[in-house]
């Protein structure tokens, strides 16, 4: 009986030690997808912000 035992909980804390790297792995790709994609968020509106700034000033330098 304690053999029965030991060999269910071996495999009770096994599974869940390979569901728990396989979770972590999964998190961290879709971590990385995230970040990956709010950087280019943020170089999108930067270059946008750079865009409209230099249209903005370029006429009033002109003009002064």
């Amino acid at each position: 009986m304690a053999l029965t035992n030991f060999i269910v909980t071996a495999a009770v804390v096994g599974g869940a030690l390979l569901l728990f790297t396989t979770d972590v792995r999964k998190s961290g790709a879709v971590f990385r997808r995230n970040a990956r994609q709010i950087r280019q968020w943020l170089e999108e509106d930067t270059a946008s912000a750079a865009s409209k700034y230099r249209h903005q000033t370029a006429p009033s330098l002109l003009f002064e």
